[in-house]
């Protein structure tokens, strides 16, 4: 069985299998590690901790068909700081904010801040580059419930002639005065964070979700902040009850995300389980994420950050993941102003969201608001209620149901336009379908350019399981149930070798589709086919 080492870090290491499977191999294997058995897994991507610094180390994958082996060395690591010397007592009662920051403040270059068993709670934790946060098996870094210990970041703050701007937050793509996040990262390099234990932020136990769009002292955290960093690397560890969206890379460059596991209360208000926003060079690996909005989300900030500080979300890598619950599984936009391209989603299994690929956008976001060369493929999806979904319409923002956002007549292209442009899907199957299979909805003043489907079965559940909903949140638009197809406002719309079975209706529904390629499109179980 063929494998890769993913990522080595100071104790620990993930590795991949190469194979063509979704998530999961056909049966289970066996990871060993200097020839000792670490673990049993059918998962295509694991990680091994229990390793040592400065250490050679063969790791081996073995099934019925043989053994594959290769040799690794764990990365170096200068000291170990363990925070209970530092004063914090991790017993979830006494305040142990300042011991963990002393150590913090206090690791070496190289060196790594150690949480051993126990609960420690705290308040915001500013990290440094060129160090490792290690939160063991039984360790949680658990959030105070009281605002009024969290620091203010504000979120712009100029020089006196006006010429120069340092962005210290962000609150849905603007920026603006928020609470710093229980982890907090700014304008560091060279970060791990790694360990089987948990960093809570104790949303459930506080305030935080109660009136979630009202702006009190300052907006909500994130339990992990990346402002400006690069080279950030997280493995292995549990992070949950976020206060809102749970890790926000932010104009961060270079991340890897490693068997992390996310999760959030379904009800929780947008707590979005991962949201990249202006970021070049992401990738996540083997991480589950179930939340109470977007799983995954890319962002690339409101128009004022897109004209002062352009940067769009390029080079977006997602796979061997597992995106759960949630309003969407990925989602590009809607908060995108500078642009998303060049994002892969492959091998990934949608559970139980309410929409798969979800695209988002509106007039206001401008003409840098470019969503390009996206590309899912091999993509399982269970009970997910919208497979596709294309919304150029999305009303969110105080303005999102003004008549300039909602308006369905055409408008100017003007300098607050956005674009679509190509996106893929390839090799998926969908079960238990509910509301729709596809709606897109472009602009009548900018169509979406070009959706290419291929190789894609979808199947509805029956009609006595099924209720009409909201496929897309726009104004004046029709719920819907059963439907296979619906596009409007698109250039071209191409289908190829597409299997619908148990919708409705018959045909595809289309209104000002300019260019429509229609290859064995097979409806089951409804008599009609097209050709």
């Amino acid at each position: 069985m063929e494998f890769e080492i993913s990522a080595i870090f100071k104790r620990s290491v993930t590795i991949e299998l190469k194979n063509s499977t979704i998530c999961y191999t056909p049966e289970e294997y066996t990871v060993l590690i200097d020839g000792e058995e670490k673990l049993k897994t059918n998962l295509n991507v694991v990680s091994i901790d229990g390793l040592l610094p400065d250490r050679e180390y063969s790791v081996a994958v073995e099934d019925k068909e043989g053994r594959t082996e290769k040799t690794f060395k764990t990365e170096h690591e200068s000291f170990l700081l363990d925070v209970r010397n530092f004063g914090a007592k991790g017993d979830g009662e006494h305040d142990d904010t300042r011991f963990i920051q002393a150590a913090v403040s206090s690791c070496p270059e190289d060196g790594t801040v150690y949480f051993p068993e126990g609960t420690y709670l705290t308040g915001p934790l500013f990290l440094k580059s060129r160090m490792s946060l290690w939160i063991d098996e039984g360790a949680v870094i658990l959030g105070d419930i009281d605002r009024e210990k969290y620091p203010l970041l504000p979120g712009m703050i100029e020089k006196d002639d006006g010429k120069d701007e340092y962005n210290l937050s962000s609150w849905e793509g603007n920026p603006e005065t928020s609470f710093a996040s229980l982890i907090t990262c700014i304008n560091l390099e060279n970060l791990d964070i790694f360990g089987r234990g948990t960093i809570d932020g104790n949303g459930d136990k506080g305030d935080w979700w109660k009136e979630p769009k009202l702006k009190r002292i300052a907006w909500r955290p994130k339990t992990v902040f990346l402002n400006h960093c690069r080279f950030v690397r997280l493995q292995s560890v549990t992070i949950r009850n976020s206060p809102c969206w749970t890790v926000h890379p932010y104009y961060t460059d270079d991340l890897s995300v490693y068997s992390v596991n996310i999760w959030n209360p379904s009800d929780s208000p947008n707590t979005d389980g991962m949201d990249p926003e202006s970021c070049d060079r992401v990738l996540i690996l083997g991480t589950r994420i179930s939340v109470g909005d977007d799983c995954i989300a890319i962002k690339s900030g409101k128009y004022y950050m897109s004209e002062r500080h352009h940067k769009p979300s390029d080079h977006l890598v997602i796979r061997n993941s597992f995106m759960e619950r949630g309003h969407g599984s990925v989602t590009v936009g809607s908060e995108a102003a500078a642009g998303v391209k060049n994002v892969t989603v492959e091998r990934c299994i949608f559970d139980g969201t309410d929409r798969g690929l979800r695209i988002k956008t509106r007039r206001g976001r401008g003409p840098k608001a470019v969503y390009d060369n996206i590309l899912f493929r091999d993509i399982v999806m269970k009970d997910v209620h919208m497979p596709f979904t294309f919304n150029m319409f999305y009303f969110c923002d105080p303005d999102g149901h003004s008549e300039y956002v909602q308006d369905q007549n055409e408008r100017p292209v003007d300098d607050r336009t956005p674009t679509i442009g190509t996106i893929r899907a390839e090799n998926i199957e969908a079960t238990g379908a509910d509301q729709c299979m596809l709606v897109a909805y472009g602009l009548p003043e900018n169509y979406i350019d070009n959706i290419v489907l291929r190789n894609v079965k979808v199947s509805f559940r029956p009609k006595s399981e099924r209720k009409p909903g909201q496929t897309i949140m726009m104004d004046n638009f029709k719920e819907m149930t059963g439907k296979s197809v619906y596009a409007r406002n698109v250039k071209r719309l191409a289908m190829d070798n597409i299997e619908i079975r148990g919708s409705d209706d018959t045909q595809t529904e289309l209104i000002n589709v300019i260019d429509f390629d229609s290859y064995n499109v097979v409806y089951v179980n409804n008599v009609a086919s097209e050709f």
